[in-house]
């Protein structure tokens, strides 16, 4: 299976660190955040990625990439842990690049890839959303595409107040945690919104949703979005994520997601829980 990534977006909402910077490539830690992105797409399966960027993204193609210069000062300090991890990046996958030369949606980034995916299923993957499970969330998709040989989307409970934040679904409830959607709303207020399940930006779509895409008029933010495409499936599930999300998409969620990476690691977690007291102290 392929695997679309859109990388395209302006990052406004951490201007101005994203000027010159793509907010995909803020560090979560130890690493850039659409680097967890593609871990879990490798750990799903998937070696062929498709990355939908924009201009000023080249430092994406530049992480993924060969940099000789470096190896070879790797090599000559002797640093050859750091050289294993330097390596293991840019074998990652095989990643292609394609450019959304204007901010059109979501749902138009999809659409840039359509030459490439051909006529299979795909994985989709915001480039600023991580998850951590036991099982990969987008494996989880996978398996479930492949049962009901349907489009799927994960999705979570959010709170009330971030309804109007996500797109949302609606359905009956076929089996444990998934759904057949029935229903699906961009970003709705809360007193019109189906449900409090959100999508959380893991899918694996089906080829006929470029059709649907193509036919799809501008709506929310004055953009195609993917959302009011996927309302257009004869058949579309949902399933609720067993893990758990982080949206790198605003600084106070980035600056948590990044602390709480970082406890996880038992050579600094000691040191920063002592910093971290006395900065409360």
């Amino acid at each position: 299976m392929k695997c679309v990534i859109p990388a395209a977006g302006l990052g406004t909402r951490f201007l101005p660190i994203t000027k010159a910077q793509p907010k995909e490539m803020l560090p979560v830690y130890d690493r850039p955040t659409i680097q967890y992105v593609i871990e879990e797409a490798v750990a799903s399966g998937i070696d062929d990625i498709i990355i939908v960027n924009g201009k000023g993204k080249r430092s994406i193609e530049d992480h993924f990439d060969r940099s000789f210069e470096l190896e070879e000062s790797l090599k000559e300090k002797g640093k050859f842990d750091i050289l294993k991890t330097v390596n293991e990046i840019s074998n990652l996958a095989d990643i292609f690049y394609i450019r959304q030369k204007k901010q059109k949606g979501l749902g138009d980034a999809i659409n840039h890839a359509k030459r490439h995916i051909g006529d299979e299923p795909f994985a989709v993957m915001l480039g600023d959303i991580i998850t951590k499970s036991d099982r990969p969330c987008t494996k989880q998709l996978i398996d479930l595409s492949e049962k009901y040989n349907s489009s799927i989307v994960a999705v979570e409970k959010v709170p009330n107040e971030k309804v109007e934040k996500y797109g949302i679904i609606g359905g009956s409830e076929v089996s444990n945690g998934v759904y057949n959607v029935d229903t699906l709303v961009e970003k709705p207020k809360l007193t019109e919104s189906p449900s409090n399940l959100a999508i959380i930006g893991r899918y694996v779509l089906y080829p006929e949703i470029f059709d649907h895409i193509e036919n799809t008029e501008v709506s929310v933010g004055n953009e195609i979005q993917l959302t009011d495409a996927m309302a257009k499936l004869d058949l579309l599930y949902a399933n609720v994520f067993n893990g758990r999300s982080y949206d790198i998409g605003n600084k106070i969620d980035w600056l948590k997601t990044s602390i709480e990476f970082a406890l996880e690691d038992d050579e600094f977690n000691d040191v920063l829980l002592d910093y971290m007291h006395e900065i409360v102290k």
